[in-house]
């Protein structure tokens, strides 16, 4: 009897090394030579010319540079890669509907009702290959398979000469059965099962299912149904989102920024108007500005609350001025708005007594930057790192922070909070005494030569009434011009303040913050 699974045929489009080619793509370079992206130090991505040279998945970064010196190094962005391959899925959509995306890079979709209008499956993996390419992006992969996890094999199984494979109804089981154990993408598995003896994906499914549940519970049993070729996933098609984006075009060309102001009203009262008729507020705000000579112009603002059609205006008329001579030097001809992200309207209704101050600062400071620049106004962000001053960030009004460092990352050393209200720009020198006077200073063992008593700054001498520490600083020891040593203190003195302080190698105390 088929099961409903094997009823439910699917494709799965994947786009191998997917991370490269969104960074290719993102950045305009020639999509060519060694390049390999990594996270967490390790290589998760590389390019063919890369895969030549040496250089594979899960290697680490110093040795993948010996392999290939001029390997270029890329730095994994998430938001990268789902935001260039969205356009992507829009461009199957056209093809074939209902599209569902696994991850960047990789898609699947119910290939029956396509199938039928195309003339066969086969027909409709070309219809899917002939979509992406159009955007400039080659090397697909397609499997074609009766669940989402044989397809995805069959997939990856493909060569770039045939890069369409087709597992016919009914042989999920027989195409998964010579392949590694290693394809179930469990790593813990992955290396016990070997050591059972049970090297293939027909070993695996060819046991019991209540041995399986009795030594690996329920994540082995599912990793079990992968085997056989009964992945109980179904497509889930992706939420096509409804295309607010309004645009208007010039002609003839307009020069001046007021006139481009006027001329956009409208726009604007379509676009807010659009939004509200499905009960959306547009919180997040893309404005693209195209000229005469093919210019370009794109910024993102933000609202504290919600647009409405005279900030739109605004926005792009402060955009127009800021980028006048600059990014734009000949007759504007185009506007486009875009929602970037939207929000129930309901959430954003007047209050009672308006909508306060924040809506008025932040129209000023928007202003302000607009005829300033975009980085003349910033507003401060706390990054990762191990150092108070490293992990101060500065972001540009009315953008979301984008952190070179990410403050959810492990970074071992550092300071916990709560963090000093109060970061000098330099640090101060400070002298940390005893009871005799005598500087403290710390042992080979980490210990401190005496017990803290007072604490000088410049002319002030404050008592201290506590102290904690010392916490070893160890960083950057492979490079002499910028390594760090010392260690670090709290003290709190008798008036109520605390401090975060450092002794350096040479003996020197430093005040790097208060507790206020």
């Amino acid at each position: 009897m088929t099961s409903a699974i094997t009823q439910t045929r699917c494709l799965v489009l994947w786009l191998m090394d997917w991370p490269v080619i969104a960074w290719w793509l993102d950045t305009g370079v020639p999509q060519t030579g060694p390049v390999a992206v990594f996270e967490a130090n390790q290589v998760i991505a590389c390019s063919p010319d890369a895969r030549a040279e040496g250089v594979y998945l899960g290697q680490r970064r110093r040795e993948a540079q010996s392999r290939c010196p001029q390997l270029q190094v890329v730095a994994a962005n998430v938001q990268r890669d789902e935001q260039i391959f969205t356009p992507l899925v829009v461009m199957i959509e056209r093809s074939v509907p209902k599209v569902q995306v696994i991850r960047p890079g990789l898609a699947a979709l119910r290939v029956r009702g396509p199938a039928r209008y195309y003339g066969g499956e086969p027909e409709v993996a070309k219809a899917v290959l002939s979509g992406i390419n159009e955007l400039g992006v080659t090397g697909g992969r397609v499997g074609i398979a009766d669940d989402i996890f044989t397809a995805e094999q069959a997939a990856r199984d493909t060569q770039q000469a045939d890069p369409i494979r087709v597992v016919p109804p009914g042989g999920s089981a027989g195409y998964l059965a010579p392949l590694s154990v290693n394809r179930l993408g469990d790593p813990e598995l992955s290396e016990l099962l070997p050591r059972l003896g049970v090297h293939l994906l027909g070993d695996f499914a060819a046991m019991a299912v209540n041995d399986v549940r009795d030594r690996f519970g329920a994540r082995g049993v599912r990793l079990y149904e992968l085997a056989c070729g009964r992945d109980p996933r179904e497509v889930v098609p992706r939420d096509v989102p409804l295309e607010f984006a309004q645009q208007i075009d010039f002609d003839p060309p307009l020069v001046l920024a007021e006139q481009v102001a006027f001329c956009v009203q409208a726009t604007a009262e379509k676009f807010i108007t659009a939004l509200a008729a499905q009960q959306r507020a547009c919180t997040e705000l893309r404005v693209v500005l195209l000229a005469e000579q093919g210019e370009h112009d794109e910024r993102v603002w933000l609202h504290p609350d919600c647009f409405d059609a005279p900030a739109v205006v605004d926005r792009v008329r402060w955009q127009l001025q800021a980028a006048a001579g600059k990014a734009i030097g000949s007759p504007l001809t185009r506007v486009r708005l875009e929602p970037v992200a939207t929000d129930a309207i309901a959430h954003h209704a007047p209050g009672l007594f308006g909508s306060g101050t924040d809506e008025k600062v932040h129209h000023v400071l928007s202003r302000v930057q607009a005829m300033l620049g975009h980085g003349s106004v910033v507003r401060p962000a706390i990054g990762g790192g191990r150092g108070l001053a490293e992990r101060q960030q500065f972001v540009p009004w009315g953008d979301r922070a984008v952190l070179d460092r990410l403050p959810d990352r492990p970074w071992p050393g550092h300071l916990p909070d709560p963090l000093p209200a109060t970061v000098f720009p330099q640090r101060r020198r400070v002298e940390v005494t005893d009871a005799d006077g005598v500087r403290l200073a710390v042992n080979d063992r980490l210990l401190l030569t005496s017990i803290p008593a007072r604490l000088g700054i410049g002319a002030v001498s404050l008592q201290l009434a506590s102290w904690a520490g010392p916490w070893p600083i160890d960083e950057r020891g492979w490079d002499g011009s910028c390594a760090v040593k010392g260690c670090r203190f709290q003290m709190a003195d008798d008036t109520g303040g605390a401090w975060l302080l450092v002794l350096d190698e040479d003996g020197s105390w430093w005040a790097e913050g208060r507790y206020d």
